[in-house]
């Protein structure tokens, strides 16, 4: 295996933390070692549809996650962080792997199935001597490999009393709700399986916030009696964006209101009623009677008042605000309950610590609700990380990261030496506080999920600190350029404009070289020349 070098240098680390990598050889021949010895673990969180808008280290505006902000706190919080496609399975693969889509398989969620033989971080630590482990959402259809301990969730997973499938191939059910149920067997395996003579890396997935967003019931009271700003470009005409004018995930048109909003009555249909109903039935009778107690009154206000057009829209789009915010409220609480079980116990100067999203979710942003677009809402995603002792790094990095560099890092962390075929960097440098002066200065981005739910098209493209290049393809061909520094809302396409040519022939050629860089195929299909 041809493998780069790592970036862990021990003349580089202060001594707290060039003793805690120097052992890594000893685990792997099961030498008995002192607690002060003994290498890093890693706990991962990582949530689904998480956005940074609605993180509030990063937004103030909308949301108050305490613990999430913990961890930026004590830690680093990335004001530059992004996905390589931002959609779920994908977005899950390029973490394991390392790896953009093209290379790892995984390129959409309609018809890709994960290859579990190819080479992954977790597989890696294993070699290490880590115990590795995956709790929650998992969405890569093949069974997990590469996890001493995992139990997920079929597709999407269920918010009440959910299934969970079990290492032994078993189906069971749990009573509860979801994302107090994921930390619930996370801490468990923290506290009762694993091997506590050996470092870990833990995968804690969760569900949340992904659509439906159906909030715990005790829950269900918070932010009625808030009113959120309506964003600026909610009511977008999309009139320079040929492609954002056809996708299908509109509040005001697309989102359902029984399957989103719960506006349920039996006198009323939508194309998604038999699909809340189903995940409505696996409540029991007292979470029903919770449930139904807060949402009858909301229901037979909303059907009286027959809104209409911008009336409409604008009382979605705060029901929208509400659940969504209900649901982050669960996840930021066991996120705090991951955070104190560590402190508890003693672990938080050996353990990175990283919270994370498989991409970022439009707030309204352009009148949307869901992801997959290159721009910056979906584009972006949230990353803070508390670093082990030893590391003084704290505040701000500003360096742009990819999902693709998360394998890279943990590796790069357990003094594993990085494989040459992972196309991430590690972030360990950034960690340690240097400015490397080879850092990345521009990103590359492929979404291939098209025809498919949401109608968005396929596209790829590259962005740097200050312009946007996109190429929509397959059944359409269109170009857009954005200057991110006069026009961060992305609302006016300037490709083709006159005095644009000088600074679409760079981008043009950043992107050419990325895709090279890459090896992306499409672009033999689409050349730049």
């Amino acid at each position: 295996m041809t493998v780069r070098k790592s970036h862990l240098s021990t003349a580089m680390l202060t001594p707290a933390a060039m003793a805690a990598i120097v052992p890594v050889a000893s685990c792997q021949s099961g030498e008995k070692k002192s607690e002060e010895t003994k290498p890093f673990n890693i706990v991962y969180i990582m949530s689904d549809d998480h956005t940074q808008q609605m993180m509030s280290c990063y937004d103030t505006r909308y949301a108050e996650t305490p613990n999430m902000d913990r961890i930026a706190n004590e830690g680093v919080r990335f004001t530059n962080s992004f996905v390589a496609n931002s959609i779920s399975g994908p977005s899950r693969a390029c973490m394991l792997t390392g790896k953009h889509s093209h290379k790892n398989g995984f390129t959409d969620n309609e018809h890709s199935v994960f290859d579990g033989s190819q080479p992954t971080f977790p597989k890696y630590l294993q070699q290490a001597g880590y115990q590795t482990a995956i709790i929650g959402k998992w969405h890569l259809e093949s069974l997990p490999t590469g996890f001493d301990k995992w139990e997920i969730v079929p597709g999407q997973g269920d918010y009440y009393n959910p299934r969970f499938i079990q290492q032994n191939g078993d189906t069971i059910v749990r009573q509860g709700y979801l994302t107090n149920l994921i930390t619930d067997l996370s801490l468990d395996w923290l506290e009762n399986e694993r091997d506590k003579e050996k470092p870990f890396a833990l995968l804690i997935h969760h569900k949340a916030q992904h659509r439906n967003w159906m909030a715990d019931t005790c829950n269900l009271e918070l932010y009625e009696d808030k009113t959120f700003p309506v964003p600026e470009t909610f009511f977008d005409d999309y009139a320079t964006r040929e492609a954002a004018s056809t996708a299908e995930m509109r509040i005001f048109d697309h989102m359902d209101n029984i399957y989103d909003l719960k506006m349920d009555r039996d006198d009323k249909d939508s194309y998604l009623k038999s699909t809340y109903r189903a995940f409505y039935s696996r409540m029991d009778s007292v979470q029903q009677a919770k449930w139904d107690a807060f949402y009858k009154p909301i229901i037979d206000d909303f059907y009286s008042r027959n809104l209409k057009g911008r009336e409409l829209a604008e009382w979605k789009y705060q029901r929208y605000m509400r659940d969504y915010l209900k649901t982050l409220k669960s996840l930021d609480d066991n996120i705090g309950r991951v955070l104190d079980y560590l402190e508890e116990n003693d672990l938080l100067d050996n353990t990175l610590i990283v919270y994370t999203s498989d991409q970022g979710f439009y707030m309204g942003e352009h009148g949307w609700f869901d992801k997959r677009f290159m721009y910056e809402e979906s584009f972006r995603t949230p990353l803070v990380m508390r670093l082990p002792k030893g590391f003084d790094r704290r505040g701000d990095i500003d360096q742009m990261v990819q999902n693709i560099d998360y394998g890279p890092t943990f590796l790069d962390l357990a003094g594993v030496e990085v494989p040459s075929d992972m196309q991430g960097e590690s972030m360990m440098p950034l960690l340690r506080g240097e400015n490397p002066a080879d850092w990345r200065d521009d990103l590359y981005y492929h979404y291939y999920e098209y025809p498919a739910e949401h109608a968005v098209k396929r596209h790829y493209g590259v962005r740097d600190s200050r312009y946007k290049l996109i190429h929509f393809y397959n059944d359409i061909d269109k170009w857009e350029l954005f200057d991110l520094q006069e026009d961060p809302n992305e609302l006016n396409n300037i490709y083709g404009k006159p005095g644009t040519e000088e600074i679409t022939a760079r981008m043009k050629e950043r992107l050419k070289k990325a895709q090279i860089k890459y090896d992306d195929p499409i672009l033999q299909t689409y050349p730049l020349d």
